[in-house]
């Protein structure tokens, strides 16, 4: 068995059992790895009952995705798997998703990541087809909110993987490092996407490993959660990974953008957590820097490569930023 799947959970009892029943059906065995987070849902009695076969591991506190994931993969690390694959609790695959995941990655040794095909839960439209990163700073998922699901048929290079359903090499995990346990929820995968693409590897949609995702389900328990993440996380994404040459192109932009998204916190009623977000941002930030020059100081690839990760216009989804855009050129 070279393969695990390592799911994080944290009270996602109500989903999980269907995200387990689907990785035992599947055409290629791997070890599952449940790393409960916290659960106080009765998660960990359900697992113990009804999936002996699962390793569990069990945290005494809510670790986040980022830091979670991270006790799992650790743990596939050391037992000597070659590929782990993350998978959201609130998700079901496909039986051959692992398989075809596992297909792709071994068709070239210089593959770091391969992507799933993430869709809606009701099979109609695209969750990810991979991650973007834009130069005005901002991660989105690749097709999101599409409907044409065949349209992404085609095993093509990308930016990143969605850390809810992607397959990693443990041989790149060893050489760029886990996920960046900060940034708690959000972008951590942006994050390590940018680590692995900067020190050469490249990251594949696999686009016949097909998952099925319940959208929101973990954060939207939490009032103001995305707001607080996406604050606290969006500039040390720039920070890190975005190289010099690049950052009068990125900054200025991500500048304006967070600027609206702090704005609209404001308006939304969600000023104490947009504060908090952007101080907890600064207070790290001396860190980030301290990163970022190991980051840069390892990067293996040049600046025309680099300038071929990006999206050079603002995510498709962004139509508020692009009216302010336009308002900002007619002044």
């Amino acid at each position: 068995m070279t393969s695990a799947v390592v799911i994080p959970n944290w009270n996602g009892r109500e989903d999980l059992a269907a995200c387990l029943d689907s990785l035992g059906a599947q055409t290629m065995t791997a070890e599952v790895i449940v790393v409960e987070n916290g659960s106080t849902d009765g998660s960990v009695e359900m697992i113990r009952s009804s999936y002996p076969g699962v390793t569990l591991l069990v945290q005494p506190v809510n670790l986040g995705f980022a830091g979670g994931v991270n006790v799992g993969l650790r743990y596939a690390l050391h037992r000597g798997h070659q590929h782990i694959a993350l998978l959201n609790n609130d998700a079901v695959v496909e039986k051959t998703w692992l398989a075809e995941l596992v297909a792709v990655m071994r068709s070239g040794d210089d593959l770091g990541m391969v992507a799933s095909k993430f869709v809606t839960l009701d099979g109609r439209r695209i969750d990810s087809t991979g991650e973007c990163y834009s130069t005005w700073g901002l991660p989105y998922p690749r097709g999101r909110g599409e409907e044409d699901l065949d349209a992404y048929d085609d095993a093509v290079d990308i930016f990143g993987g969605s850390g809810g359903s992607t397959l990693y090499r443990a041989a790149m995990l060893r050489d760029v490092g886990l996920f960046d346990e900060d940034f708690f929820a959000y972008f951590e995968d942006i994050d390590l996407s940018w680590r692995a693409q900067l020190r050469g590897w490249r990251v594949q949609l696999a686009p016949r490993a097909v998952a099925y995702h319940r959208i929101g389900a973990t954060s939207g328990r939490i009032p103001g959660f995305t707001t607080h993440q996406t604050l606290k996380n969006l500039f040390w994404v720039m920070t890190k990974n975005v190289p010099s040459r690049f950052l009068p192109v990125v900054f200025p932009r991500l500048a304006l953008s967070y600027s609206f998204t702090f704005v609209r916190a404001v308006l939304r009623g969600q000023g104490g957590t947009a504060v908090k977000a952007v101080g907890i941002a600064a207070v790290k930030m001396p860190r980030k820097l301290r990163e970022r020059r190991e980051i840069q100081r390892g990067r293996r690839i040049d600046d025309a490569a680099v300038a071929a990760l990006f999206t050079w216009d603002l995510p498709p989804a962004s139509a508020n930023l692009r009216r302010l855009r336009a308002a900002v050129r007619r002044s």
